[in-house]
């Protein structure tokens, strides 16, 4: 008897846990060389409601190259009732982007080089910008735009330091090592 491997490898690369949950598949775009661990939740089936006969694209989250999704985190798209209608928004997550275990993201867009720490909460709307640290236990409050090269703690997060031009380099390189 054959013993079937934990993950599951695409075409592109991306290494899904066949023990991680991804609901509606079809509305998920993984960029390529993505690493989903196991118990991790993707929401693809909570997209945005079209009126018929309207064609609009049906990406509910797309997860850019080299990502790491880790252990019992959760992708779900933001969501909010505009003129009487509920509706979710899509989330666009860049390169080199570490989710560390337990988080909870809901942002509308994370930049490149983001390290989000372990049991995080980064509320509906966020924009985290390119080459930011996300430290443990933050709370990114709903709304909140983090500017690039930001280091981020507390409940609600703030930035608490400025990381350095070559933030890039050390983020992928602490994305390579986990």
């Amino acid at each position: 008897m054959s013993q079937k491997s934990e993950y599951i490898q695409t075409e592109t690369g991306n290494k899904v846990s066949r023990k991680s949950l991804i609901i509606g598949s079809q509305n998920i775009i993984l960029g390529g060389k993505t690493i989903i661990q196991a118990d991790c939740c993707i929401r693809g089936d909570l997209r945005r409601l079209v009126p018929q006969g309207q064609n609009a694209a049906a990406v509910a989250i797309a997860v850019g190259r080299y990502c790491f999704l880790s252990k019992s985190c959760l992708l779900r798209p933001p969501s909010k009732t505009y003129r009487g209608q509920f509706s979710y928004y899509p989330m666009k997550l860049g390169d080199h982007v570490f989710v560390g275990e337990g988080s909870v993201v809901e942002a509308a867009v994370i930049g490149s080089y983001v390290n989000i720490g372990k049991n995080c909460v980064i509320g509906k709307f966020s924009i985290i910008k390119d080459c930011v640290r996300i430290e443990d236990g933050t709370v990114i409050a709903p709304n909140s735009v983090i500017p690039s090269f930001s280091s981020v703690e507390g409940h609600p997060g703030i930035v608490v330091e400025e990381l350095p031009e070559t933030a890039a380099e050390m983020l992928e390189r602490e994305l390579n090592h986990q």
